[in-house]
């Protein structure tokens, strides 16, 4: 069954969906254990030093979204290329 995207851009599972890019910068901050997962400035301060510069905007422009991940989820979008 598919999942149906609601307003805020997410899925009926309630994972926020991000690219694989953001993905790749989070899970890195994560497993160096510089920093707990829920200080968001940290985390795009983090990204941004190893290098995950699209991580760290995402994060910035997402407050919200990044708060929800970490309690909800996250989902990495399907490339559109894949489809």
């Amino acid at each position: 069954m598919a999942t149906q995207e609601n307003d805020r851009g997410d899925a009926d599972s309630g994972r926020i969906r991000i690219t694989d890019a953001v993905w790749q910068g989070l899970e890195a901050v994560r497993q160096s254990g510089q920093t707990n997962m829920l200080d968001r400035p940290s985390v795009a301060r983090i990204a941004s030093k190893f290098g995950f510069y699209e991580t760290a905007d995402w994060i910035e422009n997402n407050r919200s979204k990044y708060s929800q991940g970490i309690f909800k989820g996250f989902e990495i979008e399907n490339d559109a290329r894949d489809r």
